[in-house]
């Protein structure tokens, strides 16, 4: 099933989600990936629970639904850790960024201190006019 279809079901079948009380699936994009987590393994002992029960290898409805929640879950931890992982690096980016640009004030600052007094002044009455 791919992610719109998937999405499409929840929200035509108004799925809830159990964390503190029931949630819409809207309401996952909020939540932390460890939050996320947490209804990942209530789902998922869910599931087991519903395999474990019946002899037969048949899929009852509530067994796809499940499935269905499970990944839904698991595709929002996922666009919710490249999303992390992304601002990290843009992070990491600035900061170096920001490093290089302090360095390249400090070896500016290096070459106008080592011109004569002569440059300095020629240097500063051309800023005059």
């Amino acid at each position: 099933m791919t992610n719109e279809k998937m999405f499409e079901m929840a929200v035509r079948t108004k799925m809830r989600f159990p964390f503190k009380g029931i949630i819409s699936v809207e309401d996952l994009w909020d939540l932390s990936p460890e939050n996320l987590d947490s209804i990942f393994k209530d789902l998922n002992f869910r599931l087991k629970q519903v395999k474990e029960e019946s002899l037969l290898n048949t899929r009852t409805k509530q067994d796809q639904e499940l499935d269905t929640k499970i990944e839904i879950v698991k595709y929002i931890v996922q666009v919710k850790l490249t999303e992390q992982d992304i601002k990290l690096k843009e992070k990491e980016k600035r900061e170096k960024k920001q490093e290089l640009l302090e360095i390249l004030s400090t070896k500016q600052n290096e070459d106008v201190r080592s011109k004569s007094i002569e440059e300095i002044k020629g240097m500063i009455d051309a800023l005059d006019n």
